[in-house]
This record gives C-alpha cells, sequence and structure tokens, in this order.
C-alpha cells in the first residue's frame, strides 16, 4: 500500500516530512519516495508513477507540502524524487539546491508549459492584451489578482511586482488561496462575466473549462516570451545514479501538453482519484508504456524492469490495468 503524508508547513518551518526513504538498509533501492506539491498536474504524474512503481515491487512513500518544502524534502533525502520544477520560473527557489549539490534534474516531463497572468476571453476582448494593461480597469477587477497557496513562486513574483509597482499595480492585491480555491472563484466570476485576473498555466484543464486568454508581456517578472518553461523531474542527489532502473524510468517519464491536460481533466472534470486518471490515460494510450519503460539510455542499457531486476516493466504494468 502507498503510504501517503500531508504536511502544512511554511518555507522557514522545520521539515518533518515523514519517514526518512534513506535509511541504511541492504537494499536502499527497494523504496521510493515521491514529494509532490498540491497542484492537479503534479499530482497525477507522481500518483501514477508511484502506483507503477509499487506494481513493480517497490516500496512506495508519497509525501504533499508547499512548493519550498518539497524542495527542502528532495534536497535533505526525506524524499527521493518530485515532477514540479519549473525552469526558469522557479530558478531562484532552486538555484541554492544547485550550487549546494543536493539535488539533480534528471530529466524533463513536459516542454512548452507556460505560467503567466490570465484573463477570462471576454476580458481580452475587452483591451486587457498586456500587463500594462491591467491597472487600466483596476475598478473592473476590484484591484485584485488570484493567486495559490502561500510560498509558490508564482505568488512571490506577483508580490515583487506590487512591491516594484510594475505596469502600476502597486495597490492590487494578491488573494492567496489553494489551486481549487483559487479555480472555483475565477469560475463564478466567469459565470456571472465579471473580470478576473489570476494565475494560469498549461497544461492544465483550466484551459479547457474556461475561455481564456494568457496576458502578454511581464517578462521579466515570469521569463522569456511570456513564462513559457519546461517542467523538469529532480532527485535527491546521486539518487538515479544509485537507483539505475528507477533512473531510467525516471528519465523515460514525460508527457505532451495535450497528455498531462488530459490526465488532469479526468481529476477535475470527472473527479477521479490521481492514479485512477493516469490509468485511464495509458489505457487510452497505451503506447505510453513503451515510452516510459520500453527503452534504455542515459542511466542502464535494455528497458525499465521490476524490483528483481527479472521482470519486464510494460508486461507487468500492462497486466496490472487488465485485473
Amino acid at each position: 500500500m502507498i503510504k501517503k503524508v500531508i504536511v502544512a508547513a511554511t518555507a522557514g518551518t522545520a521539515l518533518i516530512f515523514g519517514a526518512s526513504v534513506h535509511a541504511e538498509a541492504e537494499n536502499e533501492c527497494s523504496e521510493i519516495g515521491f514529494a509532490q506539491m498540491p497542484w492537479t498536474g503534479v499530482s497525477g504524474k507522481t500518483e501514477t508513477a508511484a502506483w507503477m512503481m509499487e506494481e513493480l515491487g517497490y516500496d512506495v512513500d508519497i509525501g504533499t507540502a508547499d512548493v519550498a518544502i518539497v524542495y527542502q524534502s528532495v534536497a535533505n533525502g526525506t524524499h527521493d524524487v518530485s515532477f514540479g520544477l519549473w525552469l526558469p520560473i522557479a530558478r531562484t527557489p532552486i538555484r541554492k539546491h544547485m550550487l549546494d549539490g543536493d539535488i539533480n534534474i534528471v530529466g524533463t516531463n513536459i516542454e512548452g508549459a507556460q505560467l503567466t497572468l490570465a484573463v477570462p476571453d471576454y476580458v481580452q476582448e475587452a483591451g486587457v492584451d498586456h500587463h500594462s494593461d491591467l491597472d487600466d480597469f483596476r475598478d473592473r477587477f476590484d484591484g485584485k489578482i488570484y493567486g495559490l497557496e502561500p510560498g509558490t513562486d508564482n505568488n512571490e513574483r506577483i508580490k515583487n511586482m506590487i512591491a516594484d509597482d510594475a505596469y502600476g499595480l502597486g495597490d492590487w492585491e494578491l488573494v492567496e488561496s489553494s489551486e481549487a480555491g483559487m479555480l472555483a472563484q475565477v469560475q463564478r466570476k466567469v459565470a456571472k462575466e465579471e473580470w478576473v485576473a489570476f494565475v494560469g498555466w498549461t497544461p492544465h484543464p483550466m484551459n479547457l473549462n474556461i475561455d481564456m486568454s494568457f496576458v502578454d508581456g511581464g517578462d521579466e517578472y515570469w521569463g522569456p516570451d511570456g513564462g513559457r518553461a519546461t517542467v523538469h523531474t529532480f532527485v535527491n542527489q546521486g539518487f538515479a545514479w544509485r537507483c539505475l532502473n528507477v533512473g531510467q524510468f525516471l528519465k523515460n517519464y514525460r508527457f505532451t501538453l495535450q497528455e498531462q491536460s488530459k490526465m488532469a481533466k479526468y481529476i477535475i472534470n470527472d473527479e477521479m482519484e490521481y492514479a485512477e486518471a493516469g490509468r485511464r490515460l495509458i489505457r487510452e494510450k497505451p503506447e505510453l508504456l513503451e515510452r516510459w519503460f520500453g527503452q534504455g539510455g542515459m542511466y542502464q542499457d535494455g528497458p525499465v524492469r521490476g524490483a528483481d531486476g527479472e521482470r519486464n516493466a510494460v508486461d507487468v504494468i500492462r497486466s496490472a490495468l487488465d485485473n
């Protein structure tokens, strides 16, 4: 059974994030600790991977916390891996760990992502094309930008814009909330055709559920090309080289924007559990198993196998899907 831990913590809080998966043991690589942010896409990828690894014979632990705590958890070895490093957007908080050498990036799991401010299409059509247009309509927005939970890097970017009075936003307010809470508020306003500015990103089913547009500009805060990003898989220093079979899976484990958005749509629109949404995606697109398990590369020759080193991973997961 996959063990899950939810930790309510803020940056600077002492980290106690479940039992360490790096305790000295005869076979250290039989255990895998996943750390995830409470974001739909990251949780979908994480819990799908955790289910597959458990089917392959690994003992699996999942910890959930805010982004800064996830970085620290992987850096100090409490957990081994996370799928939620958006770069260049998150380069400031991750830089210390990279300089200290306690985190390794093993691969890219999403290309072509984007994270920046967004508005409903009817707001964009009324003249809000650029960050510099927002303050022209301050009263329509009630001077508020809706963000995610405290401590996320995107919230810090909005706070920096407000502190710098960038684009005239110095007297605006950031409303912090969970992903679900933010999206619920946005959808309530959209239903009434009220004006709202919020943190938007892709891949995510918000792009399917809301007629929305990303706001141009803001590159000095969101990064080049309007917050374009890649999403990386990162691990505790040396983990992928100690555990070559798992390392190869992590290197292979990648999604297209459409695939991740579809999985997240099953979670949000169809109210499916994270791993069940992942299983549905695999059943609809069985070639994913060959992509994730059928090839070697950086860490080992030949395909990914079970924890015993014998079973073919593709066959094991395909069989589990049929049961």
